[in-house]
């Protein structure tokens, strides 16, 4: 039951398209478009903070594909619990991972929907790291301690690490309020 506003908000833009699974599975929901539109900006952000870790440190194994799909669907949830595409909460988390699974998304995909919001947990892989970041810098937000647990990823000099990530996300971060702006022109 896709709307005109997610409709709108899953095609127009500079910003990149969601994959085809991903969109489709908004459009048959009914997702909000407000949704939809925060779904294609943190999207756009893991896309590209995955080619250019993929490019500098081409040893560095993440699945750029994985980290893709659960950027664009790490919110999910938030259809099932509406008040949280305006208010805090963490219900959307679990509630995402088990709606994603009964349509189908394989475990390992689906997991995003439940890891994004606690990138805390000693457990927590590369993988799912790179979706929490982009969830945080899409806007402009920088969390040292969750950049610090990326940065551990990368091997080699922990400055040198350091300053490959920060040169990435400031770069990122500097276009967060065209990202915000695109959010912000859909309804909630």
């Amino acid at each position: 039951m896709t709307t005109p506003g997610l409709e709108r908000a899953l095609t127009a833009s500079p910003l990149l398209p969601l994959p085809p699974a991903a969109a489709e599975l908004l459009r048959t929901l009914g997702a909000p478009p407000r949704l939809g539109a925060h779904l294609r900006a943190v999207h756009d952000v893991a896309w590209t903070l995955t080619d250019r870790l993929g490019r500098l440190r081409p040893d560095l194994e993440f699945d750029t594909t994985a980290v893709l799909f659960g950027a664009a669907t790490h919110d999910i949830g938030k259809i099932v619990h509406p008040e949280e595409l305006s208010g805090p909460g963490h219900r959307h988390e679990p509630a995402g991972r088990d709606l994603l699974i009964q349509y189908g998304v394989p475990i390992h995909l689906a997991r995003f929907a439940g890891t994004h919001g606690s990138w805390t947990e000693p457990d927590r892989g590369l993988d799912d790291l790179l979706v929490s970041l982009a969830d945080k810098v899409w806007k402009g937000a920088r969390v040292g301690t969750l950049e610090d647990r990326v940065t551990g990823f990368l091997g080699g000099a922990p400055w040198e690490a350091f300053l490959v990530l920060d040169d990435i996300l400031q770069g990122l971060a500097a276009r967060a309020d065209e990202r915000l702006a695109f959010q912000a022109s859909f309804p909630v």
